[in-house]
């Protein structure tokens, strides 16, 4: 289990231990984190489970694919760390994973 935390649009911190393989928005659905829909069900085909990556993580993650980058073009609010939530594994060294979710999906 890997220790990461999401932040809800209202700065409402979800701390959650999430199991190593799993994808950051599996475990943001299994604790209710508010904003993160995920319509596809982590198919990478909707930008529903959008999150900003806070700090030095974003430089950790695995690169973007061009599909995530294609679905980031339906999301609003766009930024430079912005990622799909369903495209994050989550793995020890991911521990302090920090996701903000944006106001705008909430």
């Amino acid at each position: 289990m890997t220790a990461i935390t999401f932040i809800a649009h209202d700065g409402t911190r979800y701390d959650i231990d999430a199991a190593d393989g799993s994808s950051a928005m599996e475990n943001a659905i299994r604790n209710d984190v508010p904003g993160i829909d995920a319509d596809c069900g982590g198919a990478c085909a909707c930008a529903t489970c959008h999150v900003y990556v806070d700090g030095d993580h974003a430089e950790q993650l695995a690169p973007m694919e061009a599909m995530e980058e294609d679905m980031l073009d339906f999301a609003l609010d766009v930024r430079s760390n912005s990622r799909l939530s369903c495209q994050i594994r989550i793995r020890p060294d991911l521990a302090g994973l920090t996701l903000t979710v944006p106001a705008r999906q909430a």
